[in-house]
């Protein structure tokens, strides 16, 4: 099968010609690929950032947002069959340790991150367990919500947590539109009864989050912590969501927060620089997401059906992996770029 693998840190990836994934234990299954998001997070892994942390061996496929149909299924696997259409939860959990028996996939003891710390989806046929797949509607197409599989899940799981701050009248500014951003917003507007003003450099940006229910959108300029305080009366939003995190993201959040409030941490690249006292004095709490459980991805799905999110989507072919790539890096992409392998469909 084709894949497209990074085989050294810093280099574009090549598509390589490999052995098909296989079933090897009751309840494995694999998919055949017919959709794969293309995440910031495949930027950081081919810088490296996740060189230490993942402790992969390169070669390897990148690729953590998948979405398919059944090709294989081990014996003991009873919620999927052969041809099944299914998104795949980017986390494989083992569902016996403490974490997974309180719902907690992402910190599961005995997991691993397919894309991360093992071989992903940037290819034909992708590895997973029966845990990890959602079955869904067969007429739904992959292109049209593999992203969800992290961006949409990711953005869900934060949401969730703002939820209780967000009571009728407070403001949450959502720091980035792209490919995570754009479902935020459309969380907040079905989750909560919150002001949402959407800030980001890019106009088109602003002007799909707008069409998306945003209230208010400021473009970065150099004016945008002003233009926030102008909004919440010069007291900051209660919640911050930053689905950026670098590129002078961090400061301005923690210049547009009210004292007392709540910065949600998703983007990442850079580091929270504040001195502690400001922490203490303005008593700001940060909190960190990573990702979001099997139960966030079947309520997302369920918001999908219900038409409250939709994705925003370029699609590639999986050879222009380098292309797609290149587009995201440099902020070309508008919502999320998605690759798709030849023949599927």
């Amino acid at each position: 099968m084709k894949a497209a693998r990074l085989h050294a840190y810093q280099e574009a990836l090549k598509l390589d010609e490999i052995g098909e994934p296989q079933v090897s234990g009751p309840l494995d299954v694999v998919v055949r690929i017919g959709a794969a998001g293309l995440c910031r997070t495949d930027l950081h892994i081919q810088e490296g950032q996740w060189a230490e942390k993942s402790g992969v061996k390169l070669p390897y496929t990148p690729g953590h947002e998948n979405a398919g149909w059944v090709h294989e299924v081990g014996p003991a696997v009873t919620n999927v069959q052969v041809g099944d259409t299914v998104i795949v939860h980017p986390f494989i959990s083992c569902g016996l340790c403490g974490p997974c028996r309180r719902g907690d996939d992402m910190h599961c003891l005995n997991g691993s991150f397919p894309g991360i710390n093992r071989d992903g989806g940037f290819a034909d046929f992708f590895q997973t367990t029966a845990r990890s797949v959602v079955k869904l509607d067969e007429g739904l197409d992959p292109k049209d919500i593999a992203a969800l599989a992290d961006a949409g899940l990711t953005a869900i799981h934060a949401v969730k947590k703002v939820i209780p701050v967000l009571g009728p009248g407070t403001k949450a500014v959502v720091i980035g539109a792209g490919g995570l951003g754009h479902i935020g917003v459309q969380c907040l507007k079905a989750m909560t009864p919150a002001e949402v003003i959407v800030i980001d450099p890019s106009e088109p940006a602003l002007a799909l989050a707008r069409e998306l229910g945003a209230h208010h959108t400021i473009r970065v300029d150099g004016t945008q912590v002003d233009a926030v305080k102008e909004l919440t009366d010069g007291l900051g939003a209660e919640a911050i969501i930053d689905f950026v995190g670098e590129k002078g993201a961090i400061e301005d959040g923690i210049a547009m927060i009210c004292d007392g409030g709540f910065y949600y941490v998703i983007g990442y690249g850079e580091n929270i620089n504040i001195p502690t006292i400001d922490v203490i004095s303005r008593e700001i709490s940060f909190i960190g997401n990573l990702v979001g459980t099997y139960t966030d991805l079947q309520e997302l799905m369920t918001l999908t059906s219900q038409g409250q999110v939709s994705l925003h989507t370029t699609t590639y072919p999986l050879d222009a992996i380098n292309e797609a790539m290149a587009d995201l890096d440099g902020g070309r992409l508008q919502g999320r770029g998605i690759l798709v392998p030849a023949g599927a469909g």
